[in-house]
């Protein structure tokens, strides 16, 4: 049974209208879209309008929509060259999928996990360096399949790939979650594993408290000015880091990042290769790495009692079974207390930057 809190898991609303506003330059590039295409019976579609709507990072919403809507819609976004936000479609659902650009926090978690597994691959001793060699991580890829009657296009965060002869095998996926529903989180890393075939999936799902009040913005006469108050800001934090490894930070009397409330770790595995691609897989592991505040992930043992060689490396490549179940080890409370509060230190200096500008003239 997962870990993650009962409000998380039980009937959540697909979309979510609680949207935050951020003065970005997408969201000014997104303004400029209903300019476009007029003519068109879809302008004025429910997911035309919340693509336009300025998204804060990590925010994820799903709006019902046929395939054809999201196709239009996808190319309003390529014509405009709109990095963010993304979208995806859920061809299973019914629903199109728009991701905000990441926040460091996301971002920086995706990266350390692939990278963990795979420094922790190519260190195991005995293990042929080519082999080694042909393991390599990518993150952000869209992969479209098709299943049932409606195509499905979606992102990776994060996958380990094994590079044969006859082309890439996916073996590990990643996805973290922070402004997501953990319906989605579970959607997101079924399709890796049921869709896609990779051998388990990894999810991290993290939840921030409240942060009250937030900082108003502040305008600085010089570039200087700006670039001294960031610096005392960003001490201000790395004070706030070591007094509250997860939480909340605090710069200029306002909570820059909440009080980390939970971080779950979930694995995922088919459990035969009978399993549907529109399943909604159940966790096989899930840890509570930490609860309100605290670090309480003393227990997890370092492979998530899941992770092992054979599913990094094809089997058949592996010389036997033995070897195949070789645990991988990567987590710890060192490396993720440094990987995770750091890159919490980092979304909270950005959110100050967001806030922080420069009087024109």
């Amino acid at each position: 049974m997962s870990a993650i809190d009962d409000q998380h898991a039980g009937s959540l609303p697909v979309y979510s209208r609680t949207l935050q506003t951020s003065a970005t330059r997408t969201a000014e590039l997104l303004l400029t879209m209903g300019t476009m295409d007029q003519n068109t019976s879809m302008t004025n579609s429910e997911l035309l309008a919340a693509v336009r709507r300025p998204l804060s990072p990590d925010a994820q919403i799903e709006v019902p929509a046929s395939r054809e809507e999201y196709e239009h819609v996808q190319e309003i976004l390529e014509e405009k060259n709109v990095k963010y936000p993304r979208l995806q479609y859920d061809g299973w659902r019914k629903v199109a999928i728009i991701a905000a650009a990441p926040s460091p926090l996301h971002g920086k978690m995706v990266g350390e996990l692939m990278t963990r597994i795979n420094d922790a691959v190519k260190s195991m001793p005995g293990l042929d360096s080519n082999i080694k060699g042909r393991l390599s991580s990518s993150s952000d890829m869209s992969n479209t399949t098709i299943a049932g009657d409606t195509p499905t296009t979606r992102n990776w965060d994060g996958a380990l790939e094994y590079s044969t002869a006859e082309g890439d095998i996916l073996m590990v996926a990643v996805e973290v979650g922070i402004s997501q529903t953990y319906e989605s989180l579970r959607a997101a890393i079924s399709h890796s594993v049921c869709a896609l075939h990779c051998r388990v999936g990894i999810t991290m799902c993290v939840k921030e408290g409240n942060r009250g009040t937030r900082e108003p913005i502040q305008y600085y006469s010089t570039a200087q000015e700006w670039d001294t108050a960031i610096q005392q800001a960003e001490r201000q934090l790395w004070t706030a880091l070591r007094n509250n490894p997860y939480g909340p930070l605090i710069a200029n009397g306002f909570i820059c990042y909440g009080r980390i409330n939970r971080v779950v770790v979930e694995t995922f595995r088919q459990e035969d290769d009978t399993c549907p691609p529109g399943t909604l897989l159940e966790p096989r592991q899930s840890f509570v790495i930490v609860e309100a505040g605290q670090f309480v992930g003393g227990d997890v043992p370092s492979n998530l009692a899941e992770l092992r060689l054979g599913d990094c490396i094809p089997t058949h490549i592996l010389s036997g079974n033995t070897i195949a179940a070789t645990p991988i080890n990567f987590f710890s409370q060192e490396w993720f207390e440094r990987s995770f509060g750091r890159s919490m230190l980092k979304t909270a200096l950005q959110r100050i930057k967001d806030k922080s500008k420069v009087r024109a003239g």
